[in-house]
Formats: C-alpha cells, sequence, structure tokens
C-alpha cells in the first residue's frame, strides 16, 4: 500500500515540547523500517499550526489521497493531523468513502474499524479540547498580567522582557537614545524625518535582535510608531481598554499628548530640502523682515554659508550686507559667553533660595494631598462606571469612552504626584540654569546644527541683525552680566526664577525642557560611544 508521511511542528507557544521535524520523521523512519510491503511515495513536512483550517501542505495532501496517490497516511501522532474540528471530520470522511484506507501513528494503534473511528475521532475531540483550553489560558493569564501592569505582548524598542522578574525593565542601550527621540520632537527644532536620520546615521540605532529578525537600523515608520505610542508615558490599550503600566515611562501623559497635538496641527508647512541653523531666529535690523540663509561656492571648490536678509531679491532689495555663517557664531558665542555666573555669586544664589524649601515643602504637602483626594474620587467615579455598565444602563460605546477619558486623567493625576514626590523648589531650576549659563559656550562650540539653534532659541529673543553685527536680547530668566553681578541683580534673578517655578509659567517650563535636552544630547552621544565600543570588543 503508498503511504504519504506527513510531519508538522506549529510556530506557537503550544508546541513548544512537541518533537521537532527532525526528531518526528526519525520516529516515523522506525515505523516504517519495520513494516513490509509500504510504500512512501511522499514525505510532507509543514511548520503551521492546526488550530485552524487552512494548512497549504496538508490540503494538498488530502487532494492527492482523493486522486488515488496514496491511500495512507504515517505521522507520529494523531494531533499531527487535525486540532479543528473541519480537519478531523475530513480525515474521517475520507476513511468512510474508502479513499483514506488506513492511518500508521508512533503513538497510537490505529484499526480501519468502527471502533478504531470512533478512538480517532475522540482523540481528535481532545486535541480540539486541548488547542481552546490553552488558548482560554492564556488568554486569561494575559488579561491578569496586563490588569497588573504589565503589557503581556513584546515590548517595543527601548525596553526589554525580564524573564527573571517578570517585568519590562528599561533597555540599558537604547532607552537613553529612545528618550531623546521625544525630547527632540518637544523641543520643537526636530521633525520625525529628521530624527529619524540623527537615530541612523549619528547614533547607529538598531532594533532588537530576536531570532531571524531584528538587529537593523531603525526605520522611518519604526520611528513614528515610537512617537505615537501611549507606552512610552506609562499606559498601554489591551483588548480595548486603558490599562496604566507599571514599567518606567519616557515622558509624562502631558508631553505625549503635546507631541500628537504637533503631528495634528494643520496648515504645517513642509521643511526645506537645504536646512540652516538659524533661519526663522533672526530679523534684520533695517526692514525688520526674517533674514534667509544660502551657500556659495568659490572657484577653488570651497563652500560658504552665507546669511542676508530675505528683502534681498526684492524690487528694491535691503541694504544690509550678507553675513559669513562664521562671523555670526562668533558674535553668538560672545553673547552665550555673557551669560556666564560667577561662582561667588552662583553660591550666594543658591544658598539663598535653598532657605526657602521649607516653606514650599508645606505647599506641596497641601498639593500632594489634594491630588490624592481627586484620585481616590477617580477612582470610586470608576467603580460607579463600571456598576452602570453591568447594570446596562450605559452602552459598550459610552462606557468604553468615559472609561478611557476617567483612566487617562487618573494616570495624569499619578504623574503629577510622582513629581511632587520630589524636590520641586527654586534652587532646583535656577542650579540647572546656572549649570547651563556656565558651560553653554562649551556645548555651543561642541553641537551639531539642531542643538546650536535650540541653545540659540533657548538663551535669546528679539535677535537682529544689522551692519554685520547680531543684536541679541537674553530671554527671561537669562541675564547678560558685567563683569561682576551686584548684589541688586542676583536678587532680581532669585525673585524672577522663583515666581517662574511658582506659577508653572509655559515658557519657563520650556526653556528647563530645551536645557534638559541640550544637555541630554551629551548622554546621547556616551550612549553611542558606548555602544559602538561594545560592537568592536565583539566583532559585529
Amino acid at each position: 500500500m503508498k503511504y504519504f508521511i506527513y510531519c508538522r511542528k506549529s510556530t506557537e507557544s503550544e508546541d513548544r515540547q512537541i518533537l521537532s521535524l527532525d526528531s518526528q520523521q526519525s520516529e516515523v523512519d522506525k515505523l516504517v523500517a519495520g513494516v513490509p510491503d509500504l510504500e512512501v511515495v511522499h514525505i510532507y513536512r509543514e511548520s503551521q499550526s492546526a488550530k485552524k483550517p487552512g494548512r497549504p501542505i496538508f490540503d494538498l495532501m488530502l487532494t492527492r489521497i482523493e486522486r488515488g496517490d496514496a491511500q495512507g497516511i504515517i505521522a507520529w501522532n494523531p494531533d499531527r493531523l487535525a486540532r479543528n474540528a473541519l480537519d478531523g471530520a475530513r480525515i474521517i470522511d475520507s476513511l468512510d468513502r474508502g479513499r483514506l484506507k488506513n492511518l500508521k501513528f508512533c503513538t497510537f494503534s490505529f484499526e480501519n474499524s468502527p471502533q478504531g473511528k470512533l478512538m480517532l475521532f475522540t482523540l481528535f475531540g481532545f486535541s480540539k479540547y486541548y488547542v481552546d483550553s490553552l488558548s482560554e489560558n492564556i488568554k486569561r493569564g494575559n488579561r491578569t498580567k496586563a490588569e497588573r501592569g504589565w503589557r503581556p505582548s513584546r515590548p517595543p524598542i527601548g525596553y526589554l522582557h525580564d524573564p527573571i522578574a517578570k517585568a519590562i525593565v528599561p533597555d540599558p542601550e537604547r532607552f537613553d537614545l529612545v528618550r531623546q527621540m521625544f525630547r527632540l520632537v518637544l523641543s520643537g527644532t526636530h521633525t520625525p524625518r529628521s530624527i529619524h536620520r540623527m537615530a541612523k546615521m549619528e547614533w547607529g540605532l538598531r532594533t532588537l535582535k530576536r531570532k531571524s529578525q531584528g538587529g537593523a537600523l531603525i526605520h522611518l515608520s519604526a520611528v513614528n510608531k515610537v512617537l505615537r505610542n501611549p507606552f512610552y508615558a506609562g499606559v498601554f490599550i489591551w483588548e480595548g481598554r486603558t490599562m496604566v503600566g507599571r514599567h518606567e515611562p519616557m515622558l509624562t501623559l502631558q508631553d505625549f499628548d503635546r507631541i500628537q497635538t504637533l503631528f495634528r496641527r494643520p496648515g504645517q508647512r513642509r521643511p526645506n530640502k537645504k536646512a540652516f541653523a538659524y533661519t526663522g531666529l533672526i530679523r534684520c535690523g533695517s526692514c525688520g523682515l526674517s533674514i534667509t540663509a544660502e551657500t556659495k561656492r568659490n572657484k577653488y571648490g570651497s563652500v560658504y554659508t552665507y546669511y542676508h536678509c530675505t528683502r534681498s531679491r526684492y524690487e528694491t532689495p535691503c541694504a544690509e550686507r550678507y553675513v559669513q555663517a562664521e562671523s555670526l557664531e562668533r558674535q553668538m558665542v560672545a553673547f552665550l559667553d555673557s551669560l556666564r555666573i560667577a561662582p561667588k555669586a552662583a553660591k550666594w544664589l543658591t544658598a539663598t533660595l535653598g532657605g526657602q524649601a521649607t516653606i514650599r515643602s508645606n505647599e506641596r504637602e497641601s498639593q500632594r494631598t489634594s491630588i490624592q483626594s481627586s484620585v481616590r474620587a477617580l477612582d470610586k467615579e470608576l467603580d460607579t462606571l463600571t456598576d452602570l455598565r453591568v447594570r446596562s444602563l450605559l452602552t459598550d460605546e459610552e462606557f468604553t469612552r468615559k472609561r478611557l477619558e476617567l483612566t487617562r486623567l487618573r494616570v495624569t493625576l499619578g504623574q503629577q504626584l510622582e513629581e511632587l514626590s520630589g524636590e520641586r523648589d527654586a534652587s532646583e531650576p535656577l542650579r540647572t540654569l546656572i549649570s547651563f549659563s556656565n558651560q553653554a559656550v562649551e556645548l555651543f562650540n561642541g553641537a551639531d546644527d539642531s542643538l546650536k539653534r535650540l541653545l540659540l532659541k533657548t538663551t535669546s529673543s528679539n535677535s537682529t541683525l544689522r551692519d554685520r553685527i547680531l543684536n541679541i536680547q537674553a530671554r527671561k530668566p537669562f541675564v547678560q552680566w558685567g563683569k561682576e553681578p551686584t548684589n541688586t541683580e542676583l536678587r532680581r534673578l532669585g525673585v524672577d526664577v522663583r515666581t517662574l517655578v511658582e506659577s508653572n509659567d509655559k515658557d519657563f517650563l520650556d526653556i528647563i525642557a530645551n536645557i534638559r535636552t541640550i544637555l541630554s544630547s551629551s548622554v546621547a552621544r556616551d550612549v553611542v560611544a558606548e555602544m559602538r565600543q561594545r560592537r568592536a570588543k565583539s566583532g559585529c
């Protein structure tokens, strides 16, 4: 009698303990060797789950059996043939019609009789029950895991799954680089495309290597997915519900919402093909129009960048002359150098504002109590919402929409509560300002065009260019100091910083966020350098 050999291995977790294809074939070969008058027509090997109908190789084998190319099938176990009702019924039907005359298994003795077909049908039923119950158990386990704050699926780039702690933890190689992407978007100086270019060409950011997938330089579509994924803000969607994650977030939910707003902004102009560092930040001192830039190549092949008034192409051009980018940057360095604060003055400022920490601590405690009260009220409202849905007083759509709204508000309050747990007095941002002011020149000299632009945007306002001289006003709270700051000037700076901190001034918060972006760029460079050293040692 002619037989087909069929070996199948599922690609899903349910079959991780099942014999591999080679092992199955080895067992089948031993069985075949002891049976005389048995002809093997063809060996079929398939790597696909039998949970649902639609296995192409299995379907081809049954089609050939219908044509009479073989009259029997040899497999390691009955569950290799079918784990769903339709495929099992097709096998039984072929036996009933005589198209299939015999089946041989390594783990089960089959006889083509009513009793044998009953046992085979029972085994197929057990196989289907095993798959269905396993699926339900996995779903229940995933649902429980999600409710505890851990996303069951594979974590996105920047995170790893710790099999020992069974938790999602930051990827030490990629976490800071991915967080830098969000900071660059929030700074307003980068688009997803420019961030992708930086991550790919400068950072060498690669996806995580998993078996035969991953390990390649990050793609633009992956950058867009990262910037739109709420997982990085501490929440994730599972089965249509918003869950609060227990993993370490890269940014707050407010910052994430702000990024999504930037993406949806209508009428946003397309970026220029050639980007210049300072266009849009400086105005002409004569006519008030914007300063633009262009490159020129001399007869020796050297390329220079010139800045000039946009009115130069008008019918009556502006009289202001072109100025080289190098000349502008020398004047910017001189401006940044004027922001330095003498060490004695910086020490006096920090000590003065540090003494007010106790007063601010009491105020923070009051704010914390108020937020905790709001959180408890929200928890009660969520319980009431669930009760209304159970009693069918709300539709699924109404319940889902309201629950999403309350959950997001709950996450926002929780993040505000975490911020209040840390130091929130004026001395912390003041120390940030002092540290930044004293190293602004060094940061500028070592920065690329995008960070140079962010430095100028952060520290200055109302910059004008006239007679090739750049006039820059320091943006509050930065101050252009003389040789030695007076006590009055220092006291005024302290009052300004404290007022801006207590009022949560948006411009001031943007300045602090931009400063941290600039300072973190050095961290990103260190991470990249460390990655390259590690790859060089491993020979990758």
